[in-house]
């Protein structure tokens, strides 16, 4: 079987409107993919935010047997949408499941320590490799955000020490932390998907036993009064400002913590916020624009 693929670049606003027609011209599967390279972050539950610029791509099947009038497709898409930029391939079957696994490769984060994906061979058997399944929930260690957080993880003292993960994604950074040797890992997400995720990619690691995740509520009952010796959050600038004062409760005196999600124009705002409460240490940035705000809780 050959699938056909009719891609059409249109501005978010006319999104709904294109997938309605690929579809009711018999497309078996219509995708969208970003047509700027713009940056999304992470949704709350029950948003799809979507790119200005889109592409969207309709897939139609055709059996050998049988010819699709790809002259007959495009000429009525032209005549309901004159100005979009449209294109048409063909592609062979193929296993789908493989190829969507062969996108991702093994991330090196620092010396002895990669992320890589569950069904490859680390490249160093012998370095701190965090086994995850990419599919489950935001965080593969391939955004900005997320290496720098690991990065810091890497290079901090984590030996026996309590770590919160707070905004907790596919658990990526609560299960490295475990296994760069803290004692326990206490995360949280609103996501229930994120929660699911984390206890699988933990389990994937070995590691469930010494870590608890639950949605926000549930954090709070059960780390209780306790205070964490290191505290990291990738989220967004705006929760993480309005967070503050709940993770100067949840941290002791001389804590680490680390902060990310936050770009450049951000970072002035959030640490003249977090100043009250912690000392920021270092600002680092990866890929122009992205940002994490580190540093040590200072006495009340």
């Amino acid at each position: 079987m050959k699938w056909l693929q009719i891609h059409i670049t249109v501005d978010q606003a006319q999104v709904d409107f294109t997938e309605t027609l690929l579809s009711s011209l018999g497309a078996v599967s219509v995708t969208l993919d970003d047509a700027e390279n713009q940056d999304l972050l992470e949704p709350l539950p029950g948003e799809t935010p979507l790119w200005n610029k889109v592409i969207v791509t309709g897939i139609y099947a055709q059996e050998d047997n049988e010819e699709i009038d790809v002259a007959a497709l495009e000429t009525f898409i032209r005549a309901q949408m004159p100005d979009a930029p449209l294109r048409s391939e063909y592609l062979e079957d193929q296993v789908w499941e493989r190829s969507w696994m062969d996108y991702y490769e093994p991330i090196q984060i620092s010396e002895k320590f990669w992320i890589v994906p569950e069904w490859l061979e680390p490249p160093e058997a012998d370095a701190v490799n965090i086994k995850l399944d990419p599919g489950l929930a935001f965080g593969t260690g391939n955004h900005a955000s997320t290496f720098l957080c690991l990065q810091w993880l890497g290079k901090t003292d984590l030996k026996d020490k309590i770590v919160i993960d707070y905004g907790c994604g596919s658990g990526i950074l609560g299960v490295a932390a475990l296994l760069l040797g803290a004692k326990k890992v206490y995360a949280t997400d609103i996501d229930p998907q994120a929660i699911l995720a984390t206890q699988q990619n933990a389990d994937l690691n070995g590691v469930l036993e010494q870590l608890f995740v639950g949605l926000p509520d549930e954090f709070n009952e059960t780390f209780g009064s306790q205070k964490a010796d290191v505290l990291v959050a990738n989220i967004l600038a705006g929760p993480l400002m309005a967070l503050a004062p709940e993770f100067a409760t949840l941290t002791k005196y001389e804590a680490e913590f680390a902060l990310a999600g936050v770009i450049e124009e951000q970072v002035a705002d959030v640490s003249s916020i977090y100043s009250e409460f912690f000392d920021i240490l270092e600002v680092e940035t990866r890929e122009e624009n992205w940002c994490r705000i580190s540093g040590k809780r200072h006495k009340a």
